[in-house]
């Protein structure tokens, strides 16, 4: 479940921001900072509990950060050195995957773009570096790359090939151009495809899940520059076979959806595939809360790879449409041969995204990008809704 930086989401009375800054969490950062020479403890834990009401997650982290920053040196090179003392043990750097870390880490990234961004850049960047290999500085990399852009370029270009695979997500991620949460950067998207030329060759899954949700970010900007690198990194034969298959897929999710030609050739689904399609509607009214079930068939005169989304068009008020794309299955068909695929797709009357109205919908199915079928339905009221 996706949520914001509010931190709401989930079932009724769920907070994340709960979940990630209690009184438990804060110890924990306490006892970090407890080893500085003169740091309060209880003291910083009392603040940052105190001040947790009515503030959203990223609200939060800047409140622990100016708990924090009240304890510590007043100049930027001291504040810094006293951050990378207090920093808990890296992250594990044998793993081939992890989380970004804890986010009550995110304190030394804070201040390094609050005290570090104007008179001490070289200086800030460094506390980033230590930072990232606790918890990931996706968000205040970004500040830099807006104020300093060929300053910090340059160091991401060195932290590109770091030891620790960390660091080397951070330059896939924090440069991405629509990375969910953060700050948006000035840089030109298509910039970091530099760094993603090495980075979609890393050993490890965290580094290469970024750079296939970066790839995702530009396809939405500049698809076919997507598809062609993507294209020249397979046949330099750098990556695994295996992760390259997967890094391709999951950077064209995105185009996919849309139909981009480029991405569905790519990933070896033809447009004009000698397919007979065909939708079948178990009902065509479906009450709010109950559940649009229909078939699509595929037919094949010749060997064909198919490729199926479905797309509901979705009625709004005042007159208005709406349409969301959702994956069904991928097949491979023998000549003559022939498959149906069931779907059951519950209209949740409590959809934390988007809300169901009455009135006409359809159901379309796409295949290899092309819509092939249509078929309608009426969404009603639920009968014990009282309206």
């Amino acid at each position: 479940m996706a949520r914001g930086p509010d931190g709401k989401g989930g079932g009724a009375g769920f907070s994340l921001s709960d979940q990630l800054f209690n009184a438990d969490s804060l110890g924990d950062l306490a006892r970090d900072y407890a080893r500085l020479p003169g740091f309060d403890a209880d003291r910083f834990q009392a603040e940052a509990l105190g001040g947790l009401a009515g503030r959203g997650l990223l609200e939060r982290l800047d409140w622990i950060a100016t708990c924090v920053e009240a304890q510590l040196p007043r100049e930027f090179p001291a504040m810094a050195d006293a951050l990378e003392a207090a920093m808990p043990p890296e992250l594990d750097p044998d793993l081939r995957d992890d989380d970004f870390g804890r986010f009550i880490h995110a304190v030394p990234g804070i201040l390094a773009v609050r005290h570090g961004l104007e008179a001490h850049r070289e200086r800030a960047l460094d506390l980033l570096h230590a930072a990232t290999k606790r918890f990931s500085m996706e968000f205040y990399i970004r500040p830099f790359l807006n104020r300093w852009p060929e300053e910090t370029l340059a160091r991401l270009d060195a932290w590109a090939g770091d030891d620790n695979y960390h660091v080397r997500r951070l330059v896939s991620e924090g440069t991405r151009p629509r990375l969910p949460w953060a700050t948006g950067i000035t840089l030109d998207p298509l910039v970091p495809l530099r760094f993603l030329d090495r980075l979609h060759a890393d050993p490890t899954r965290y580094v290469t899940r970024s750079v296939a949700n970066h790839m995702n970010d530009i396809s939405k900007i500049a698809p076919d520059v997507v598809v062609d690198r993507l294209r020249g990194w397979a046949a330099t034969g750098r990556q695994e076979r295996r992760e390259m298959d997967w890094i391709t897929r999951h950077a064209l999710r995105t185009a996919v959806k849309r139909g981009e030609a480029g991405a569905l050739e790519l990933l070896g689904y033809r447009r004009d595939a000698t397919l007979a399609v065909s939708l079948r509607l178990e009902s065509g009214e479906v009450p709010i809360g109950g559940a649009l079930v229909f078939e699509v068939v595929l037919e094949a005169a010749e060997a064909s790879r198919a490729l199926v989304d479905y797309r509901l068009r979705l009625a709004r008020p005042k007159g208005k449409e709406a349409e969301k794309v959702f994956k069904l299955k991928a097949v491979a068909l023998g000549a003559g041969e022939r498959v149906v695929l069931r779907k059951r797709h519950v209209l949740k009357a409590d959809a934390t995204t988007f809300t169901y109205h009455p009135g006409a919908h359809a159901v379309i199915a796409q295949v290899n990008g092309v819509d092939r079928a249509e078929a309608a339905f009426e969404v009603v009221l639920p009968q014990d809704s009282g309206l």
